[in-house]
């Protein structure tokens, strides 16, 4: 994974390889991903909660609306 955009609670933020440990909630929006497998892809959805931990993310999210 090059990077990730989540539609954070509080506003968007990007996580990029490297990036320090966290747990934050997700409103609704998109979440975009870029990876030199699949290029750029992105999911609509509505609420739920990203961790980020030892360069891995993890997404738990309440419903997803498109891909």
């Amino acid at each position: 994974m090059e990077s990730a955009t989540f539609p954070g609670a509080k506003g968007s933020f990007q996580v990029l390889t490297n990036h320090a440990p966290l747990i934050s909630t997700l409103a609704h929006g998109k979440i975009t991903y870029v990876s030199r497998a699949e290029g750029r892809r992105s999911l609509e959805v509505d609420g739920g909660v990203v961790e980020v931990l030892n360069n891995k993310i993890s997404v738990l999210v309440e419903r997803l609306i498109s891909q």
